[in-house]
């Protein structure tokens, strides 16, 4: 039985800062390490150096012990201003799990509600080999995922709030 495909974390939090700001920042993922305790770095790749769907860019994450990997990762949808979501292949190019944001006007002036979500996929990663070995290890790495999402979106409001943006 397959426990691990559909798996998924999603979190919504208001930020004091306009969806233009924010969508600069989440679409940054050469600036993601700044914020992220995982994802240490970014690059985009190939010929659409930006968010647009079908862009792709490599994604580098340090993980709780110690081991460091890359990852492929392909944009399916960039709505400025309003989604940017990406999928995370794995070494056979299929999908191993799915990343969205979906931002909305917040009810404050100047704010943004932000929806942000995983969704684990049929393909091969650490987290499929984790659960294989042990089921209780994907209960722990969606809880992982849910408060390092919350981490680099308060991180990235933080930092660009009191420094200005870095662009």
């Amino acid at each position: 039985m397959d426990v691990v495909t559909g798996a998924q974390v999603a979190i919504a939090l208001t930020v004091r800062m306009p969806r233009e700001q924010l969508w600069e920042l989440i679409t940054a993922v050469d600036r993601i390490g700044e914020w992220s305790p995982e994802t240490i770095g970014g690059t985009w790749a190939g010929e659409t150096p930006g968010p647009a769907a079908g862009a792709r860019f490599t994604a580098r994450n340090r993980f709780a012990d110690g081991s460091v990997g890359t990852v492929t990762c392909v944009v399916t949808e960039a709505e400025r201003a309003r989604t940017f979501a990406w999928t995370v292949l794995d070494a056979a190019g299929l999908v191993g799990s799915a990343w969205r944001y979906e931002l909305r006007e917040g009810i404050e002036a100047g704010s943004t509600e932000v929806f942000q979500s995983f969704t684990h996929g049929p393909g091969n990663t650490g987290a499929r080999e984790a659960a294989e070995a042990d089921p209780q290890a994907l209960g722990r790495r969606l809880v992982t995922l849910c408060r390092n999402m919350t981490t680099t979106i308060g991180a990235m409001s933080a930092a660009e709030t009191t420094n200005g943006p870095k662009r």
